[in-house]
């Protein structure tokens, strides 16, 4: 997947080219001492109870799909008030026998960084082969429904509201056929307050096409382009429990990829939701919407298609937030090995630009594989960090390439407020030590004392669950959407929060980063302010509600056309 070598099977440059790339790497970032963190992540995956592992089905026949899988879910499936976690897992694929198949698992929060496994309950633990996850109320029933895109059929769980769940693919009409799948989001792409489904697909695979490739002798997978491309799919929901495919007069079909992570965002603030697709080997999409859910492809007029120096990248995972308080949502996009990461700020007029090399925001990024990302303002300070989960594709790396490994500590820069970032990975605590190979990540407050905690799914190994325990001492709020007229979770609305010299944005997402999805609850760090002069929300169908004088540390509730939280009690801080 290297942008500046074009080979179909993924060729890792000659010592020369390796060179030269790590050259150009100490040019284009900065010689600074790293900072030190304010930033303290504790790894506490051991307590919790978690006993998942990940399997990606491989038989040493290396299947492309296996280097792609998987990721997670962080959302409170059973209305408890706290985040659960569902993780996705890999199936046997040919040449692998099980005694008792691999399926994915929910675990439930029981508190005090406490889990309890409730898949067998709650009747979602799919056998199928995940790659990419998302979480929305499509029934506008007050519960959150599950849809997962597979390695061949996906999946639809509708919520039942007692802590299980149905399958309900068949009826709803998503299954999307058998198809290599990969990033997913609902989103309202007309604004009739119900939630479509946009499913990206990587690439058309066939046992027949199966292939492996080599380097220095050393068996290795073979990258995405020895596939045909495949179009995305886009589906309209009927309000009735049902969906219909309308990928073709979309304008969707007409653009063939291979999509990988995506997230949906008002990119250009005009009221209506857009698609970011990360394409791998090829340019990536933005496809802008006209507010009637028909999109036109702007990745190349927009800046978004590729990289500074105008290459396509290995494109991995992607997030928006607006990370310099311009009140314009940024994209953070990942990347293969040798390439770093693409930080892109919106500049408003459909303008977005690849600034990494004078923010320091893919600073670390070129040396390694990077997948599940995100914007988190992790000491609550105002503005929004950058989290990189890292790890190669290639299981035997270290054995034709001294440069890299398959196990990779992740990434944390921090946010300094100007503009800028600082690689402060070291210095951030032990949960920034581990080193596995990660794909998925997400992020929420799993414990609820007002700052953001991470769940990363690693492949082929258990999960790290991270605990945020940095001592900023800064104020925070959090807030949660209920739609009454448009979508109930608010999918797609921007909020608004302003205290005094500090003016934010976030937007509500269903789906995000690495085929992964978290983050419906919507974090604001306020640094030392200490009260909220307005909160302004505006929902996806044009509805707008103000609220003034807010209290700070506490989750609200903000119910549509209410203008008053319906939660103004504190939760429990430290």
């Amino acid at each position: 997947m290297s942008g500046n070598n074009r080979d179909p099977e993924r060729s890792l440059p000659a010592a020369g080219g390796i060179a030269a790339a790590m050259l150009l790497h100490l040019f284009t970032t900065f010689s600074a001492e790293p900072a030190r963190a304010q930033i303290l992540l504790r790894d506490v995956s051991r307590q919790t109870g978690i006993t998942f592992r990940h399997t990606d089905g491989s038989s040493g026949r290396r299947y492309i799909m296996e280097t792609v899988c998987c990721g997670l879910a962080l959302f409170d499936y059973d209305g408890d008030g706290d985040v659960d976690v569902y993780f996705l897992n890999g199936a046997p694929l040919p040449g692998t026998r099980v005694d008792v198949p691999p399926r994915n698992a929910l675990y439930r929060n029981d508190g005090g960084w406490r889990f309890t496994d409730v898949t067998a309950r709650a009747g979602v633990g799919d056998t199928g082969f995940g790659l990419g996850v998302a979480v929305g109320d499509y029934d506008n029933d007050g519960d959150a429904d599950l849809y997962l895109n597979n390695y061949g059929p996906n999946v639809m769980y509708r919520n039942n509201g007692d802590g299980t769940f149905t399958d309900v693919t068949e009826r709803t009409g998503t299954a999307n056929g058998d198809k290599v799948g990969a990033g997913v989001s609902f989103l309202d792409m007309d604004g009739d307050g119900d939630l479509d489904l946009y499913v990206s697909n990587y690439l058309k695979f066939s046992l027949q096409r199966h292939a492996t490739t080599s380097f220095q002798g050393f068996p290795a997978y073979v990258g995405p382009t020895h596939f045909p491309p495949e179009s995305d799919t886009l589906y309209r929901n009927n309000g009735d429990g049902t969906f219909t495919d309308v990928s073709v007069e979309s304008g969707i079909a007409a653009h063939g990829g291979w999509g990988m992570g995506m997230v949906c965002g008002d990119y250009d603030n005009d009221g209506d939701t857009d698609v970011f697709v990360a394409n791998d080997l090829c340019e990536n999409y933005l496809f802008e919407n006209d507010g009637t859910g028909k999109f036109k492809e702007v990745g190349l007029i927009s800046g978004a298609g590729y990289d500074l120096s105008g290459q396509e990248q290995g494109s991995m995972g992607v997030d928006c937030g607006d990370y310099d308080n311009d009140g314009w949502l940024d994209f953070y996009q990942t990347s293969f090995q040798r390439q770093r990461a693409i930080l892109f700020k919106n500049f408003g007029g459909g303008v977005l630009e690849d600034v990494s090399p004078q923010t320091g925001a893919t600073e670390g990024t070129m040396p390694c594989v990077t997948w599940g990302n995100s914007f988190v303002d992790f000491d609550n300070d105002g503005d929004r960090d950058i989290f990189v989960a890292c790890g190669h594709l290639h299981d035997n790396i270290e054995l034709f390439d001294d440069t890299s490994t398959y196990f990779e500590p992740n990434l944390l820069m921090m946010n300094t407020g100007d503009g800028k970032f600082v690689d402060v990975s070291s210095s951030a605590g032990d949960g920034m030590a581990v080193r596995l190979s990660s794909r998925g990540a997400g992020f929420d407050d799993l414990d609820n004392d007002g700052d953001v905690d991470a769940v990363i799914l690693n492949s082929r190994r258990e999960p790290t669950i991270l605990r945020n325990d940095s001592k900023s001492g800064n104020h925070w709020i959090q807030i949660r959407l209920r739609g009454v007229h448009g979508n109930r979770d608010g999918v797609g609305a921007h909020v608004k929060v302003v205290a005094g010299d500090l003016a934010q944005l976030e937007e509500v997402h269903s789906g995000r980063g690495y085929q992964s999805h978290y983050g419906t609850r919507l974090y604001f760090g306020l640094g030392n302010r200490n009260r909220i002069d307005r909160v302004e929300v505006c929902w996806i169908g044009g509805g707008r509600d103000v609220l003034q004088n807010v209290a700070v540390d506490r989750l609200i509730t903000i119910t549509e056309g209410a203008g008053l939280p319906s939660d103004p009690s504190p939760k429990a801080g430290r």
